[in-house]
């Protein structure tokens, strides 16, 4: 079963709950209900059953899940849901929704409780049941039962149901500090349960138990939370943050060491994989070194494999040249969005072939590599074996299907794929059909390492995010299989192993190692940190898309286990799901999307960037960037709340203080300010703890709508025109809320640090430390601390800018391309008609072949806009040539351009054409020896075909001879001689194309039928056949 809820939903908490008191295995996907991918969804929470089948009724999903239990237990929950839950959401709500007479129907209904619970031990008798649960549930909320009294029985039930394993292992899926009674409005298409009516025919005479309390928030809070606001709020002379020159592991501290999936430079990174990875990373090593951590932030290109000789191949560079060339490319993207490595390396280097043939060589000594003969892909076009990722089919697995799918896995249903496996494979370079070839490879002995992978997921996956933990159950559920760790390549790391010599390590066996490699780039002590003394512990938080976790939590850790030196092994596995882009897909081969040169280009600032992404980032689910999304949260978010906060703040300090911190008397209101800050700096803290980006920005910005408030409430611009009192009151305002801004600026950095920076310029302080130990707020700053010059942190993104950049960057960069291309030719004369016919024909069937390869229309409608211009062109050429048809006017125009003297007018045809011939086809097989595109030489082809029949034509007509042609004797069928040429001249054609193959076993027989066909020809027109022809040409 699916659990669907929104955060902090009680109800889905209770659902919860319930399924694991019953062992009904159920798994929990916090989504929002205005989330266009739920739209179907009117109500959270809703439970989808194994078939497919959704409820939504909270009564029917009861009733499924509690079929065998009895009575009493039905009775309680009818109460909990009809009349405690309505009296809750009303009591619990805020602002209009807040209804005063539900507090007495409440108390009567908390009373029959503690009654109920005065006799016995749970709610239906001697036994726990899930009307405990149910109840209980409804009761976690904070400030649910705050300040009630004379129910003793009920906080002790409480505290014993809240004990259990099955509520504590639902809590740290639902923690219990997010539950809200508003989250029910906010998963409801029709406005939470406001439109359940109070039912106030309950008696309301009995004993009151609940305190008198407002809708309030403050009203929330504890007299413990305000005296440990009162204490902690003093000044101390903060430790300045310094970083070692070279970070190491130290013994009794905490170490963190932090990578980010190498990126591969086959391509410019967009901005699903920026948040996927690098700056999801960096945020958090940059929260984890203002924590004090001992932290290290590791990342690197990743730069073997076939992805990078065919990039090479295409832009005609060597693969040394290519991951130079891309190598600096992602740096200066991730130097602009301000990611701070410690060290960004490369896999191409020494350290990474040492330490790769090393680990193999521990692996082959331990037992764990196979030797076996494979079949394996090979395309015979491109003249390659194809690398799993460049095979693309319909997906194997049953009931999956997917039309997409790559040779390793696919991307539907998440399952792992052998590329011999898929269904209608293709070659995703030139879309043709790939043959088998065997070839013996190595492969790791993944079931021998299953047991002792197994008991290290076990003790390891709490420290994962859910998708982490999914995919890897799902890959051991299946049992794993060897896997093969080398190629036939070129480009990669060499097998030392014999008879291996020429193949080369499979990217996946030698790519995480990396991490290994590049940190030694950093520091020649890199195995305090990869294979750390007894007595270090060293942490290993590794960030990822969720298609990299496989090989990060089941392929390599079992490398690692095999070897068995004490390696360090990844604690917390950081997944994202994907980052979509508007109502589509990022794709880095079709141009889809906003990528990170894209980003720079728009003027908008990094920091904004850092920020959006990590608000939108995919932790839980998938998620997309929109343009109008980025605009809304800068002027929202950033402009109106937090820059507005801190600019009010200091701007008041500046003009009425003299820009110096005003002496500061706090009262209760202030101290009660700080309860609640120190309530979201805990939630900041633990949120950034466990990487949660999204959950660590709305609490920080709660901090700064908390300020935001404060001053408008307290109003200090009135205070200063009253007594002195009030006067010093209004400095006491300012002085706290710039110790609130000091305090924004160090939850700000790991996310937008030049901002950050641009804070404590402005208030003239340095970062402090966070002390995740004790998550209070500190006077930072004391009175009489002069501050810097205000000035507003952020701009307005205007409506017009926006709408400009959603139009720039809104389409397929191909698309773009073929405008353009269009546009292009367009400007260029076209010869005859012929050659337009001869494209538009070219171009149509390129058409035809995409639109049944793919359904993606990405993908095919730029050249659908081809074809639709060229038949444009076609149209105007016919228009202007109606009479005569482009081929006779070449023919005429080169007739005149080479006049043979001597030779008739016929003859001179003939020679003409013949030359033309010749020419063409010399074009031909330039175009042949420069590209496998079909679509750009045969256009040419088709020309050459069309100047040889014209050829024929002539001579037919001239009765003229050629040099390469006899004249036919009297008593020849002249038809049957035609129609053999033509054979042989599409003979001809078709053995050119074969040979280009490479593949002499596939092009030998169609010359061999060429040579037959020369020879009827020679029999039939009494001509000397043609000899075979012997070429010295290197094969390219």
């Amino acid at each position: 079963m699916i659990l669907f809820t929104n955060e902090g939903n009680p109800i889905g908490l209770q659902l919860l709950v319930l399924a694991k008191y019953l062992k009904r295995p159920m798994f929990l996907q916090q989504i929002t209900i205005t989330d266009a991918k739920y739209k179907d969804l009117i109500l959270l929470p809703t439970v989808e059953l194994d078939n497919g089948l959704r409820l939504f009724s909270t009564a029917a999903i009861y009733k499924y899940l509690l079929m065998h239990e009895g009575y009493p237990r039905n009775e309680w929950l009818e109460w909990g849901a009809t009349l405690l839950t309505p009296a809750l959401e009303h009591y619990m709500a805020t602002g209009h929704r807040a209804d005063s007479r539900a507090g007495p129907v409440l108390n009567a209904l908390v009373k029959k409780l503690d009654d109920t619970l005065s006799v016995s031990p749970f709610i239906a008798g001697d036994k726990l049941t899930s009307a405990d649960l149910f109840i209980w549930s409804l009761l976690a909320p904070d400030g649910t039962l705050k300040g009630a009294q004379n129910v003793e029985h009920l906080h002790s039930w409480y505290n014993k149901i809240k004990a259990l394993p099955e509520v504590q292992e639902a809590l740290k899926e639902l923690p219990i500090n997010t539950l809200s009674f508003n989250a029910l409005q906010q998963g409801n298409r029709y406005g939470g349960l406001a439109h359940v009516q109070l039912r106030r025919g309950i008696s309301q005479d009995a004993d009151k138990v609940l305190a008198d309390s407002g809708p309030t928030v403050a009203d929330t809070v504890s007299e413990e939370e305000i005296n440990t606001a009162r204490e902690a709020f003093i000044y101390t002379e903060p430790k300045e943050l310094t970083e070692p020159r070279t970070v190491l592991p130290k013994p009794g501290e905490r170490n963190v060491l932090i990578t980010s999936a190498l990126p591969y430079v086959n391509n410019v990174p967009h901005l699903g994989n920026i948040i996927g990875c690098v700056l999801s990373a960096d945020i958090f090593a940059r929260y984890s070194r203002a924590a004090g951590y001992n932290t290290l932030l590791i990342c690197g290109t990743d730069e073997y494999g076939t992805a990078t000789e065919n990039k090479a191949l295409a832009e005609n560079m060597t693969p040394r040249e290519i991951c130079d060339k891309y190598f600096e490319l992602h740096n200066s993207i991730y130097r602009w969005f301000g990611i701070g490595f410690d060290y960004f390396g490369r896999t191409t280097t020494p350290e990474q072939t040492e330490i790769v043939q090393e680990a193999f060589k521990d692996v082959y000594e331990a037992g764990y590599i196979l030797t076996e003969s494979v079949e394996q892909l090979l395309c015979q076009k491109c003249d390659r074996f194809l690398a799993d990722r460049f095979v693309e089919g319909t997906c194997p697995h049953p009931g999956c299907g997917y039309e997409d799918a790559r040779g390793d896995q696919c991307d539907k249903c998440g399952k792992l794929v052998n590329a011999t496996e898929l269904v209608r494979p293709r070659c995703k370079v030139c879309n043709t059909a790939p043959v088998l070839r065997s070839s013996d490879q190595l492969f790791l002995d993944l079931p021998k390492a299953e047991p002792k992978l197994r008991e290290w997921v076990d003790r390891a996956e709490q420290g994962w995010t859910h998708n982490a933990r999914v995919i890897t159950r799902a890959w051991l559920r299946e049992g794993l299989k060897p896997r093969c760790i080398t190629r036939d390549l070129k480009w990669g790391i060499p097998v030392p192993h014999k008879n291996f010599e020429q193949k080369v390590f499979y990217v996946w066996f030698d790519a995480p190692f990396g991490y290994v490699s590049i940190t030694k780039r950093y520091t020649k002590d890199y195995l305090q940190w990869w294979q750390p003394a007894p007595g270090t512990d060293v942490e290993l938080f590794q960030f990822m898309a969720k298609d990299n976790v496989p090989f990060h939590s089941v392929v390599w850790p079992s490398v690692l286990l095999a070897i068995n030196k004490g390696n360090t092994l990844v604690s917390h596995i950081m997944a994202t799901e994907y980052l979509n882009y508007e109502d589509g897909k990022f794709s880095k081969s079709r141009g889809i999307g906003v990528f990170g040169n894209d980003a720079q280009e728009t003027g908008i600032p990094a920091d904004v960037w850092r920020f959006y992404l990590a608000s939108a980032r995919p932790e839980g689910q998938d998620s997309s960037f929109s343009w109008t999304d980025l605009a809304a949260r800068n002027n929202s978010e950033l402009l109106n709340n937090l820059g507005n906060f801190v600019n009010r703040a200091l701007s008041f300090c500046e003009r009425n203080f003299d820009s110096k911190l005003p002496q500061m008397d706090l009262n209760h209101n202030d101290f009660l300010l700080l309860a609640l800050i120190n309530r979201e700096l805990r939630g900041y803290i633990n949120s950034l703890e466990k990487a949660k980006m999204r959950d660590g920005i709305r609490h920080l910005l709660s901090i700064s709508r908390h300020g935001n408030g404060y001053i408008q409430y307290q109003q200090p611009w009135a205070l200063l025109k009253g007594s002195d009192d009030q006067k010093s009151r209004a400095g006491t305002i300012i002085g706290l809320s710039i110790n609130i801004v000091c305090l924004l600026a160090n939850l700000l950095f790991p996310f937008m640090p030049t901002t950050a920076r641009a804070m404590f310029a402005q208030l003239n302080t340095k970062q402090t430390p966070l002390d995740a130990n004790k998550p209070f707020a500190t006077q930072l700053l004391r009175p009489g601390h002069k501050i810097g010059t205000p000035s507003p942190l952020f701009d307005k993104l205007d409506h017009a800018f926006i709408e400009s950049l959603k139009a720039k960057f809104g389409g397929s960069q191909a698309d773009k391309e073929a405008v353009a291309a269009a546009g292009a030719a367009a400007a260029q004369p076209q010869s005859s008609t012929v050659e337009l016919e001869a494209a538009v024909k070219a171009q149509g069937e390129k058409v035809r072949q995409l639109k049944a390869s793919t359904k993606d229309k990405a993908v095919w409608q730029p050249e659908v806009n081809k074809l639709l211009e060229l038949k444009k062109q076609l149209e105007a050429a016919q228009k202007a040539a109606p009479v005569s048809t482009g081929a006779v006017a070449a023919a005429a125009a080169a007739a005149a351009a080479a006049p043979v003297p001597s030779a008739s007018p016929s003859a001179q045809s003939v020679q003409s054409l013949e030359q033309a011939v010749q020419a063409q086809g010399d074009k031909v097989r330039q175009l042949k020896s420069t590209t496998k595109d079909k679509a750009v030489w045969q256009p040419e082809v088709n020309k050459l075909l069309d100047l040889k029949k014209q050829l024929e034509e002539a001579k037919a007509a001239s009765g003229a001879t050629s040099a390469s042609v006899s004249p036919a004797p009297k008593g020849i069928d002249a038809a049957a001689v035609k129609a053999l040429q033509e054979k042989i001249a599409q003979q001809g054609e078709k053995v050119r194309n074969l040979k280009a193959t490479g593949d002499a076993s596939v092009w030998k027989p169609e010359v061999e039928i060429l040579l037959n066909l020369k020879k009827e020809l020679a029999a039939l027109d009494g001509s000397a056949a043609a000899a075979p022809q012997t070429k010295n040409k290197k094969k390219k």
